[in-house]
């Protein structure tokens, strides 16, 4: 039995610069961080005694004979990559997460990076970090055609708080942001996370921003440019925690003006209520349309805000640096599959 465990992410600045119709031609970056609330995946052999061949269980319950029978896509494409059904072997796939999914904390990308993760060490294989990332980018974007960035997948294998770069070339690079550990601490007692209280299907509303692209490039530049200015922030021998709030809802403002469908009356009600409380900005996680809700506030005014948005629930978090990571590595005595034909694929 495998178990990994794998985190969720915070994005601050630079978001809609990592999908590939953006950055293939103008280069993208991005600034994020991985906070302490996980997707597990638990991977086995299914024993060979049942109907069925491969069990997966997660909001649903599907028992397949086939992997084109499948219909988480995650699943069913990342099986596919491993080529099971040349493989007489049969899995179990279990799925838990500590936050809902369709919640804009890259929960999708951090499930396919688990499993991932998983089905490498089932094999008795291990992947860097870049790898994994990579990897699972190809698997989404290419194998289940969704509509997602290239941040999520990045964040979810490498861990911590970093700048994220995305070349022309199609590669992909990571620097972490080295600031002093007091700045760290700070940046994080700053951070108030919401639900909104509903989900959204995150590759649709992707799905128009990507559309918009062409006509979206004095915002998109400036989102970019974004990226560095906050890094000079944390940077700076006198930090103004102030200032990084008011960017980040200057990068709000310009990110609810790409699609229509990014922001919604009653999102906009909860940001006022919460800036008119004393936050200095914040933003609508992920593709938006719903899900988590990121509230930039001094300690000292987080008691009013609290108040104001006392209708909705609030997830307390602290930053993680470690990535996707294998919590339980129990190989059956065998060794695990042979079968070098399901680990033969270059990433």
């Amino acid at each position: 039995m495998i178990m990994t465990r794998t985190p969720f992410r915070i994005s601050f600045f630079g978001g809609g610069t990592d999908y590939p119709a953006w950055y293939m031609e103008h280069g993208g970056t991005t600034i994020a961080t991985t906070i302490d609330k996980y997707c597990y995946i638990t991977c086995r052999k299914l024993p060979p005694f049942f109907e069925y061949k491969h069990r997966i269980v997660y909001s649903n319950t599907e028992c397949v004979s086939r992997i084109d029978e499948i219909n988480h896509p995650s699943v069913r494409e990342c099986l596919r990559y491993f080529r099971f059904d040349d493989l007489d072997i049969g899995l179990e796939i279990h799925h838990d997460g500590d936050l809902p999914a369709r919640s804009g904390l890259g929960s999708s990308s951090a499930f396919t990076v688990g499993l991932l993760q998983a089905l490498y060490a089932l094999g008795g294989k291990t992947i860097t970090k870049l790898e994994l990332a990579k990897l699972a980018i190809e698997i989404e974007q290419n194998w289940s055609k969704e509509n997602v960035g290239s941040q999520d997948q990045t964040c979810a294998a490498f861990g911590g708080l970093n700048k994220l770069n995305f070349h022309r070339n199609g590669e992909l690079s990571v620097d972490p942001v080295i600031i002093p550990p007091q700045v760290e601490q700070d940046l994080e007692k700053h951070c108030m996370l919401y639900f909104t209280g509903f989900s959204r299907i995150a590759s649709d509303i992707a799905g128009e921003q990507i559309k918009t692209t062409q006509q979206k490039h004095l915002e998109l530049r400036r989102m970019h440019t974004m990226v560095e200015e906050a890094i000079s922030i944390l940077s700076a021998d006198s930090v103004s925690m102030q200032d990084f709030g008011q960017l980040l809802n200057e990068a709000w403002m310009i990110k609810r003006s790409l699609t229509s469908r990014i922001s919604t009356h009653k999102i906009d009600e909860m940001y006022t209520s919460a800036i008119n409380a004393g936050a200095w900005g914040g933003k609508l996680l992920g593709a938006g349309g719903g899900g988590f809700m990121l509230l930039f506030v001094a300690p000292e005014k987080q008691e009013s805000v609290a108040q104001a948005l006392s209708s909705l629930m609030r997830v307390n978090f602290k930053f993680e640096k470690l990535g996707s990571t294998i919590s339980v590595y129990q190989p059956n005595m065998d060794g695990g599959y042979h079968d070098q034909r399901s680990i033969t694929h270059t990433v």
